[in-house]
């Protein structure tokens, strides 16, 4: 059974040091039991990179609302008084995500971001920064989360996590410069203290491939096995999990090219 202090010592090992800003994805049972659970890894990752540091999780939310939206992504008003509005405070994140966002997003201290499919949790001492004035529109690009972990030259770190849910290639399709990428339109409910308001959301469709091309392909894993050949992150493991490490802007970096070059072909 994992300890707190031995996932430190693994942590360590691979590679993540005091002050970093790290986006964390993990499948924790691919860990293995661990005493104390998912709170213990999220303390671990914590000590690694100490009270200067920072983790960050996808949260997303729950929208599956959006099924009852007509083609132009409006919600029938018979609809709206019944669906949850989403509330960064309150609404939990995407169950498909993990057990993780949701156990990070309600760890005293974290805060979340108000963009409601594109929101992170956050925790430690960059958390305000990084989540702070994340757009609506556009959750992905200029000024989103993704964009300021690059900045700050963080780090993705992923355990047991399959290679196509490093959310940080939203952000480089996102930047590609690729004609005719699909855009999302849609309805989303916003808690606010007078109540429930609507608003349309824009943004690049991240459920959909980012070029016709690619529909079918698993993309991602072969933009991570790409950086992992160039050199540009690394795998390894804790006991039974695999892990890979990556720094945030050479990664997207790489995946900028990658898919600008094959959108040239």
């Amino acid at each position: 059974m994992l300890t707190r202090a031995a996932l430190r010592a693994e942590i360590d090992r691979i590679g993540l040091v005091s002050g970093d800003i790290v986006m964390v994805h993990a499948a924790i049972g691919s860990l293995g039991p661990v005493l104390g659970g998912p709170d213990t890894v999220i303390a671990a990752l914590g000590d690694a990179v100490g009270p200067e540091g920072t983790l960050i999780a996808y949260t997303d939310w729950d929208a599956s609302y959006e099924q009852l939206a007509d083609a132009e992504g409006r919600v029938p008003e018979y609809w709206k008084p019944h669906i949850p509005p989403f509330d960064p405070v309150r609404s939990r994140a995407a169950r498909e995500n993990g057990i993780l966002p949701e156990f990070l997003r309600t760890t005293p201290g974290a805060l979340r971001s108000a963009s409601p499919g594109a929101s992170v949790a956050a925790l430690g001492a960059k958390a305000q920064a990084i989540t702070a004035d994340h757009p609506l529109d556009y959750g992905y690009g200029e000024g989103s989360p993704f964009a300021k972990l690059v900045a700050a030259g963080g780090k993705v770190f992923m355990v047991g996590a399959p290679d196509d849910t490093i959310t940080l290639i939203h952000h480089a399709e996102h930047l590609a410069r690729i004609p005719g990428k699909p855009i999302k339109r849609i309805e989303v409910p916003f808690a606010r203290e007078s109540g429930t308001l609507w608003r349309m959301i824009e943004e690049f469709d991240t459920a959909r491939p980012v070029m016709a091309s690619l529909a079918g392909e698993d993309y991602f894993g072969a933009i991570v096995a790409g950086a992992v050949a160039a050199g540009i992150a690394r795998r390894d493991r804790i006991g039974p999990a695999p892990c890979l490490v990556t720094d945030a802007a050479p990664m997207v970096g790489f995946a900028v090219d990658w898919l600008e070059r094959l959108a040239l072909r």
